[in-house]
């Protein structure tokens, strides 16, 4: 095993460049996985690293040696292949060990590997066959198994599991882990399948238009994305994102959305504190279940405190026997005859701000937290909880 550095490697074909400057250190003994879309460059990359692509620019250092215009040969490294690059005319015991027949080695010492080989990945009942009597996953052991025997100082594999159905490819991802630790080698995997890297993985590099978007692992890029590109990448199901404008004022921080909700953010690396979350969460059920609230705007203290930075006063709802919020609309107050609840007379509405100037701040700031759960799509029904949810405190 041994650790790979990539320097500023650059790609270019013709005058469109694929590689954009890539800095990369690859741990001795790691499990390495590039994904990222198609057209991403990172097969690119992988054969770079291979030596089956010429550098532009940049270093390339297998086990502190530079190789950046050495011989695949000469890297000390082994490939898999998507398609397995089997010979169909050969037995599988012939296809293990192809390239050290090439290499002239002993006939016994060939024949020693290949069973070597055969006992990790169980193909010790299948040395004799030939590929056309082998399933998808078969062959693809006998790939690893040529790449085995030449003891390499790293593996790279090119998407070597794209080819096979779901469930096989479930199988060959827990035998991949379970060759890496068996054999404690650097390999450097290919894949676009998140699911891949995420299981396999110690680290992840995630590539996007010939640049690295972030490399970390796994956990670190689930739970920590450093780009919008790598959060909606990352995980399944796919992580909804929407656009807003940050501020932070009073000591804290808020997003606000162009349609007006508003959402309190946690500093990085912090999370919100419980007790505000189960207050909001008990004043909430307090206010649906008919309950009389206790301040004039019905919301949280977050509310009020935004209504006294806007300058706006708090304002006492009046008391007429039963709480406005609690009293059914379009019914008369107790003692009859009167007008309708939320309707004051003549007299009581003068100089009384109109009901859209009442609880500004604390409506929007009790939206905002709704409007954290609901999809962008549902934006109509939102507005309408709103004013709905006006009417009823």
């Amino acid at each position: 095993m041994a650790e790979v550095q990539l320097r500023g490697v650059r790609k270019s074909f013709g005058s469109v460049e694929v590689i954009k400057g890539v800095d990369l250190t690859v741990a001795s003994g790691s499990f390495c996985v590039f994904v990222g879309p198609s057209g991403c460059g990172k097969s690119t990359l992988l054969r770079m690293i291979a030596g089956l692509e010429e550098v532009t620019d940049g270093q390339i250092l297998i086990g502190g040696q530079d190789v950046t215009w050495a011989e695949p040969s000469e890297r000390g490294i082994a490939m898999v292949f998507q398609n397995y690059a089997l010979y169909p005319h050969l037995t599988v015991a012939q296809n293990i060990g192809f390239g050290l027949s090439l290499a002239r080695l002993p006939k016994a010492e060939i024949e020693a590997k290949v069973r070597a080989a055969a006992d990790i990945l169980q193909l010790t009942h299948l040395l004799d066959r030939k590929p056309k009597a082998l399933s998808g996953g078969q062959r693809q052991r006998v790939a690893i198994g040529r790449a085995i025997v030449r003891d390499p100082k790293v593996f790279l594999f090119d998407e070597p599991l794209s080819n096979l159905d779901a469930s096989l490819r479930a199988e060959m991802r827990l035998e991949l882990a379970d060759l890496h630790h068996r054999l404690d080698a650097t390999m450097i995997y290919v894949t676009h399948d998140q699911v891949e890297a995420m299981t396999m993985a110690d680290q992840i590099v995630v590539l996007q238009g010939g640049r690295i978007e972030q490399a970390g692992a796994p956990m670190d890029l689930y739970g920590h994305p450093a780009t919008p590109f790598v959060a909606g990448f990352i995980g399944s199901p796919k992580m909804n994102l929407f656009g807003g404008e940050a501020a932070k004022a009073m000591g804290r921080r808020d997003l606000r959305h162009p349609a007006g909700a508003r959402a309190a953010v946690p500093e990085p690396g912090t999370l919100a504190g419980q007790g505000a979350a189960h207050r909001e969460a008990r004043r909430r059920r307090h206010r649906l279940s008919g309950g009389a609230s206790t301040r004039g705007t019905g919301g949280t203290d977050r509310g009020r405190d935004d209504a006294r930075a806007r300058g706006g006063g708090l304002r006492e709802p009046r008391r007429r026997g039963r709480s406005i919020a609690s009293r059914p609309r379009g019914t008369a107050r107790p003692g009859g005859g009167g007008p309708a609840a939320g309707h004051g007379t003549p007299r009581e509405e003068e100089g009384r701000p109109r009901r859209s100037q009442r609880r500004p701040a604390a409506s929007r700031a009790t939206s905002a937290m709704v409007l954290r759960c609901i999809p962008m799509s549902a934006r109509s029904r939102s507005e309408s909880w709103r004013s709905s949810s006006s009417v009823r405190r």
